[in-house]
């Protein structure tokens, strides 16, 4: 799947449209597109990388770090697990990012999972 596809996958998930068929393809741009979808997971809830556009997800969750709007924590694999977690200041960071915020994790795992879990597909269209 090429990144063009993945910013129209991305842009029609949003409720702002994103003129994503007039950008280049560069990361920048896609990572912004993610960002802004990852920015709406409401508090207490999390999504999968998967669910919001699955390619190239990850690294722009990883490079989110230390920005202090995205809220990478709530972004989890599609197990519900926190396999992100070893990419934050601390390995129990993301664990205590989604507890204080009710998410209640065991063995680095949301443990109900498909009560939290956020689908941007249905939630923003």
């Amino acid at each position: 799947m090429s990144i063009r596809i993945v910013f129209l996958t991305l842009s029609t998930m949003k409720k702002k449209s994103v003129a994503a068929t007039k950008r280049q393809k560069m990361p920048n741009n896609f990572f912004d597109d993610v960002y802004e979808v990852v920015k709406l997971i409401p508090r207490g809830r999390v999504t999968t990388y998967g669910a919001i556009g699955r390619y190239l997800v990850g690294w722009a969750m990883n490079a989110a770090h230390g920005l202090k709007p995205i809220p990478a924590h709530r972004v989890v694999n599609s197990q519900g697990l926190l396999s992100g977690k070893a990419h934050f200041e601390t390995p129990s960071t993301m664990q205590k990012r989604l507890e204080k915020e009710g998410i209640k994790v065991a063995n680095d795992k949301i443990m109900d999972f498909e009560k939290r879990f956020w689908d941007p597909s249905r939630e923003l269209a």
